[in-house]
């Protein structure tokens, strides 16, 4: 094993672009060792790369989450490397619907969904998440303050979602990617409560609608306003909130 680094180290799953990307670079600005988790490699490395460029300390990590096998792989590289994880933020996810945003899925709908969309975009986005915070948790048991992250969507409340006056009334209905979001909070709920008292500090966020690829670049976020609030929970203190599902103006509803 390398020399560990006295830096933290966060490890952010889809940052070769969009969201993650702009997490990395903003952790990468305040310091952190950040390993860029790309399903292509090349794409990773350019990422990394970049990053480096503009003077932070950047790695890439070859993970796809629905592949046990690299989220395995990925932990082995961790270990060996830095003896340990502080930040992992779970921001890869799929929309299901191709290039086009959840505010278009039509496919979506309930009643006429394909079972096979539902299936994928929860491997992804809640089975792929299980997957990684597993096989980080050794390495994150080993940091003195270690934070989780989950990346969800404003789309993931219920009570914002039920709302037939609310400003999400207009949405389509959806049963792959909605559902997803709010089965990953519930998911964040869980995990929290089982490691509240080790100190991990486990919350979901809210970006926002971000200018990104998943919704055909139809977002008025940029990708660095998205990504604030996910740093401000990768960088909790000791008594930062856990359990939680926050957006940059503050707590959201479940």
């Amino acid at each position: 094993m390398n020399e560990p680094t006295t830096q933290k180290v966060a490890m952010i799953s889809g940052a070769n672009k969009g969201i993650g990307r702009a997490i990395a670079e903003q952790l990468a600005g305040l310091g952190m060792t950040v390993l860029i988790g790309a399903r292509d490699p090349r794409r990773g490395e350019e990422a990394a790369a970049a990053l480096r460029a503009a003077g932070g300390d950047a790695h890439a990590v070859t993970l796809d989450v629905t592949d046990p096998a690299t989220v395995l792989e990925a932990a082995t590289w961790i270990e060996e490397r830095f003896g340990r994880l502080d930040v992992l933020v779970n921001n890869a996810g799929i929309t299901g619907s191709g290039q086009v945003s959840p505010q278009d899925a039509h496919d979506q709908m309930p009643s006429a969904v394909d079972l096979d969309m539902v299936r994928a975009v929860f491997e992804t986005n809640v089975f792929g998440v299980i997957a990684v915070i597993n096989a980080m948790l050794p390495l994150l048991r080993r940091s003195p303050e270690p934070r989780i992250v989950n990346v969800s969507s404003h789309a993931g409340s219920l009570a914002l979602s039920s709302d037939p006056d609310g400003p999400f009334a207009a949405l389509p209905p959806s049963a792959a990617y909605t559902p997803s979001k709010t089965a990953l909070n519930a998911l964040t709920v869980q995990y929290a409560n089982e490691l509240r008292k080790e100190g991990i500090l486990v919350n979901a966020a809210a970006p926002g609608y971000v200018d990104t690829d998943s919704n055909n670049h139809t977002g008025h976020l940029t990708p660095a306003q998205g990504a604030a609030v996910v740093v401000r929970l990768a960088t909790l203190g000791a008594d930062g909130p856990t359990a939680g599902f926050f957006s940059a103006d503050g707590p959201l509803p479940w």
